[in-house]
């Protein structure tokens, strides 16, 4: 897994990516691409006419452009969009659950790209880590199926006729319209999947899809109805280290090493030196999680032409996914007291391993926990557009559409979920990081046996429950009007009024009974299952030692939490364990953006050249709530602690903001000889901030000092990320399908966020140590009394609005509550909120790509890679002390495809790569190391129509790892597993 760049560029040699447009949607965006298309074919068959589609796509559209397409009706090149818009040069993908979810485009990570379907802005909706109040624009291509798209294009350069959002890059899905192709066609296909990852068994699992479009009263109506259904069975089994902050090693805080002088340095090897920064790992589990993901696609689109230029369309997309995680893991937690251990060399030293003892009379645990969650994303449009091609060159189109994306809990449990029960009684545990999977072993005291179920105890548990709904009303209105005669070949205008409502919400509910719940007898054997852990990380170096935990108990989670309620009452004794929301954040943002673009045409010393200037004008209202707990009173609770007393109501707070912006566009292409084009565009692009930043609650801290209190809240008056952006390309068409392509990219970013601090009043709290009583008490006992003393005269002078717990008559001396009155003066809180800052990012990079056809023989191969830079990079050897600003998803990316068609067999062998990144920031980097797989597939057409096929995904089992600071803090290491499909699909 932590491969070298020699290996990354010979791996790169050995595989790639087919990058294609099939058939055509009718969209804005296609009349855009090149503004003089015929309506396209919604049929292509085989990979070299979708290749060859998709470099005429290319070489007219202006500005930068890719696309991907169907290979033929219902036929996707990969059965998840993610996975096949990975092979298009500039664009990686991340996965969850074993499949391509989301992508990073350039750089850009998924928030900082923007999904259309077929032109229109689409809602998107994920619940994050459950854990919390749901926050990302990010677009989850897992929800989509790939067989009822017919293309997907990747417009890289900005314009002023597409909406905004996408800094990365705006994609947009297309899917087929029946009157592009007149008559009855229709694609049918069963298939069945066998992973070889998952756990308890292999099962075959079903996919079913299909298409059908036809066209009546000699193309007057038509109607096309695409479906999908998929069922999917896998598991992940994943090593997990969470790790605490980066010290330096004359630091001296909890969980740091110990010092010199401390009984404890001499079981340290190699002690990281005063300037060198270490992590040391906070706690360690081996997680094995089995998934069932059902996928459920629909669309139906109805067309009426009345006449020759008018077209109206309806269309209803449906998609539904349901991914249920099962979790059993086994884990320890550090304490810090009696340790070893052992470090490379700084100036980031890394462990080699780290082992803590225990007492017997410590009690300390292994942990054996579980989870249940069964998360529901559900996504549905319907719109509708009026397309009319009016006299003199005029052509109007109207469309408007009303969609929604809606994530939330499937099941009563909710939407991250953990119940704990351990052994108590280990005696010493070690995590060795020698190799790419953290060994993790353990020793029992005498006479506790880790793999007796009767010595098992229930421990702690909680049920977190997250919501997340997106809603979008969208209407655009575009025009375009052609000029005969004349420099100015065309003129695009129009306008288009969004209005994009956010539901975030979250409540949980949690039992911190960790040192046991139950007593070992209480708790029945039969729940538990022995489960062995080496075998299921085959392939990762580490799982062979001897020394790792071989087997631990795993359980029911249903069975566990119904006897845990019934017995304890965990989620109320009812068995439902949803908690009510406490967090509800509701953000409503309002856009309207009109834009003006001209398309000149012209020769430059009599070759063909072409220049396009828009300008697209956006302005943005939003208002922003949010339910918080509302405070309704203030204690004085000790000499320096005051509390914040919350009576258990709620209010929404509200805030409002609003921004504009201006942002031109200008695209310029010159053909200097036959077949070969060099391009140059400019353009201004943005990309809005996430939602909790904009969220309008405030929350206050329950505990504040006698200054003050502290607090956050968002700001929805953030700008939105803004770039200004350089694409330069040359691209040299030699032959047909082929072409050789070398571009460059240079990106500067503003309005980055960071955060301040403002003082406010809230609620009318007071200050019980700041009014009337506490000025009596200094006048009457002196400038320089003591705390102590003003507290005492207070608790003896008023008694009505005091609440005394105890009184010492030998010192005088009273313990007990000062409450705040309404005389007193306000409380000052320090409330933390979102900014922009003045931070600026410089990214660039440079892409290179070959679409090559070996003559007549059907074989071909394409072949791309991307370089990309920035200036805002994570420095390792800095403390966590130390705030830093970088950019993470920036990474180099290749692709390698070799393909053949001809005479009905077709065959594609695929491979991707993606070096090592940076995927989080904060305190602590964390990167995700290098990564590569190879793809496979073939079909045969064995009689006409019928087509027989197999595929294979990660064919060769690549592992994932991932690591902070230094190689050897892991924070996960997973083992991958090759997926293999085959089926039947039936054409007519």
């Amino acid at each position: 897994m932590r491969i070298s760049k020699a290996h990354r560029v010979s791996a790169f040699v050995c595989g790639a990516s087919a990058m294609a447009m099939a058939f055509s949607s009718q969209s804005a965006l296609a009349q855009d691409a090149a503004m003089d298309d015929q309506p396209a074919e919604i049929v292509v068959t085989g990979i070299r006419a979708s290749l060859s589609a998709a470099r005429d796509i290319k070489r007219d559209a202006q500005g930068v452009v890719d696309a991907i397409s169907a290979e033929d009706i219902g036929k996707f090149p990969d059965t998840n969009l993610a996975e096949s818009l990975q092979r298009i040069t500039g664009v990686s993908i991340d996965r969850s659950n074993g499949e391509g979810s989301t992508v990073t485009v350039r750089g850009f990570g998924p928030e900082f790209n923007l999904v259309l379907l077929n032109g229109r802005q689409m809602p998107t909706s994920s619940l994050g880590d459950g854990a919390s109040a749901p926050a990302s624009r990010s677009f989850d291509f897992a929800n989509l199926a790939s067989e009822g798209v017919a293309g997907v294009e990747v417009y890289k350069s900005g314009r002023a006729t597409l909406p905004t959002g996408g800094i990365g890059s705006t994609i947009n899905i297309k899917t087929p319209r029946p009157l592009d192709r007149p008559g009855l066609r229709g694609s049918f296909a069963v298939k069945g999947v066998y992973d070889s990852s998952r756990n308890n068994s292999d099962p075959i699992t079903p996919e079913l899809s299909g298409i059908i479009s036809d066209t009546f009263a000699d193309g007057l109506f038509g109607i096309a109805v695409t479906g999908s259904w998929q069922k999917r069975k896998a598991s992940v089994n994943q090593a997990n280290v969470g790790w605490r902050d980066g010290y330096l090693g004359s630091e001296n805080n909890w969980g740091s090493l110990p010092m010199e002088g401390d009984p404890r340095f001499a079981n340290i090897e190699n002690r990281p030196g005063p300037n060198d920064v270490y992590q040391v790992q906070q706690n360690a589990s081996y997680d094995l999680n089995d998934i069932s993901r059902e996928r459920l696609n629909g669309q139906v689109v109805l067309q009426v032409r009345p006449a020759e230029n008018l077209t109206a369309t309806i269309d209803y997309t449906y998609s539904r996914n349901t991914v249920q995680v099962r979790n059993s893991n086994v884990g320890i937690w550090f304490n810090f007291n009696d340790v070893s251990s052992s470090w490379t060399d700084g100036p980031v030293a890394g462990p080699n391993f780290y082992t803590e003892r225990f007492g017997v009379n410590e009690g300390k645990d292994l942990s054996y926990s579980g989870s249940l969650t069964e998360n529901r994303s559900e996504n549905k449009s319907l719109g509708g557009n009026i397309a009319w091609d009016g006299p003199g060159g005029l052509r109007l189109e109207l469309d408007a559409h009303h969609s929604t994306a809606e994530s939330g809990a499937n099941n009563p449990y909710g939407t991250s979920t953990s119940v704990g029960t351990a052994i108590f009684g280990v005696a010493s545990q070690t995590v060795d990081y020698t190799k790419d999977l953290p060994v993790i072993s353990v020793t029992m005291h005498d006479g506790i046996d880790p793999l007796d179920a009767s010595n098992i105890q229930a421990t702690g548990n909680a049920f977190r429950n997250a919501y997340f709904k997106d809603r979008i009303n969208e209407a655009q209105l575009r025009g375009s009007y052609d000029f005969d005669n004349s420099i100015l070949d065309s003129l695009d205008f129009g306008v288009t009024y969004i209005e994009n409502k956010v539901r975030s919400a979250y409540g949980y509910i949690q039992n911190d009974t960790w040192a046991g719940s139950t007593t070992k007898e209480q708790m029945p054997d039969d729940l538990f299952t022995l489960t062995s852990i080496p075998d299921k990380f085959k392939g990762v170096s580490g799982a062979g030692d001897p020394a790792m935990i071989q087997q631990f108990y795993t359980f029911n989670f249903e069975k566990m939490v119904s006897f845990l309620d019934d017995l304890n009452g965990i989620c109320g004794g009812d068995g439902n364990c949803l908690s009510t929301f406490t967090v509800d954040r509701r953000i409503r943002e309002r856009t309207v953006a009109p834009y003006i673009q001209g398309n000149f045409e012209f020769d430059v010393a009599n070759r063909p050249a072409h220049f396009r200037a828009g300008l697209r004008y956006e302005k943005t209202k939003i208002k922003s709530s949010a339910l918080v707990p509302v405070p309704t009173a203030t204690e004085w609770v000790s000499i320096n602690e005051f509390n914040l007393v919350f009576g258990g109501g709620s209010d929404f707070t509200t805030f409002r903001g609003d921004y504009d912006n201006w942002l031109p566009a200008f695209d310029v292409d010159f053909e200097p000889i036959d077949n070969v084009k060099l391009r140059a565009s400019y353009s201004h692009t943005i990309t809005r901030p996430d939602y909790a930043s904009m969220q309008g609650g405030q929350t206050l801290d329950q505990l504040f000092r006698i200054g003050g209190g502290t607090g956050a809240r968002g700001n929805p008056g953030l700008l939105p990320y803004k770039s200004k952006n350089i694409d330069l390309s040359a691209e040299w068409y030699y032959a047909p399908a082929s072409y050789l392509s070398v571009g460059f990219f240079d990106k500067r970013v503003s309005n980055f966020i960071s955060s301040t601090r403002v003082d406010t009043d809230a609620f009318g709290l007071t200050n019980p140590a700041d009014g009337p009583r506490y000025q009596a008490a200094v006048a009457a006992l002196g400038a320089g009394a003591s705390t102590t003393a003003i507290r005492n005269y207070i608790f003896a002078n008023y008694p009505s609005s005091v609440e005394i717990q105890s009184f010492d008559p030998v010192t005088g001396n009273y313990t007990g509550k000062i409450l705040g009155l309404p005389e007193d003066n306000p409380v000052n809180f320090q409330v933390t909120t979102p900014i922009n800052s003045d931070q600026t990012a410089h990214l660039y990079g440079f892409e290179f790509a070959i679409q090559h056809n070996f003559w007549d023989t059907g074989f071909g191969t394409i072949l791309n890679y991307t370089i990309v830079r920035g200036d805002a990079t994570y420095d390792n050897s800095q403390p966590s002390s130390v705030a830093q600003f970088a950019l993470t998803g920036l990474s180099d990316s290749a692709n390698a495809v070799l393909f053949y068609d001809k005479n009905g067999i077709q065959a594609r062998v695929a491979y991707n790569w993606r070096d090592e990144f940076l995927s989080g920031t904060g305190p602590n980097p964390y990167y995700v190391e290098a990564y590569g797989q190879v793809d496979a597939s073939a079909s045969w057409e064995f009689k006409k129509g019928y087509t027989a096929f197999v595929e294979a995904i990660n064919l060769t089992g690549s592992s994932r790892r991932g690591h902070l600071r230094s190689d050897q803090n892991v924070f996960f290491a997973s083992p991958g597993y090759a997926r293999y499909g085959a089926g039947i699909r039936v054409n007519f």
